[in-house]
């Protein structure tokens, strides 16, 4: 079976990172990046601008990769593709799919209870490897 594609922003605003709660539903209370399913047809930069701007309500500049894993979830392999992005306006401040938003600083990251795939890139921010 073939992985889902997930994308995922890391936005840095100074010292911090910009994650997400997830709402109710599948994983509520855990933490990630925002972002989403990849759709038929879309890049990366484009699945990621389409998701935040639908999440969050805002616009962001998407840059390079910072990693992409593959994760099992209930049976299922995830890819999360993880990307730099930049706020191109005002930061967010709610979420369509989140019930809480919070910028935090990578070395406060691993105290938060986070869903499985966000998991490699918290251990790299929290590293200093940004």
């Amino acid at each position: 079976m073939r992985a889902l594609d997930v994308v995922a922003a890391v936005i840095v605003d100074g010292d911090r990172v910009l994650v997400c709660r997830r709402g109710p539903g599948t994983d509520a209370g855990k933490w990630e990046f925002p972002g989403g399913k990849v759709e038929s047809g879309e890049t990366a930069a484009q699945a990621l601008r389409r998701e935040i701007r639908e999440e969050l309500g805002v616009d962001v500049r998407v840059g390079e990769v910072l990693r992409s894993d593959v994760t099992k979830v209930a049976g299922r392999g995830i890819r999360l593709t993880c990307l730099r992005a930049t706020l191109t306006g005002p930061r967010p401040d709610a979420s369509t799919d989140h019930d809480r938003l919070a910028w935090v600083r990578p070395a406060e990251l691993p105290a938060l209870d986070w869903a499985a795939p966000d998991l490699p890139m918290v251990a790299q921010l929290a590293a200093g490897e940004l």
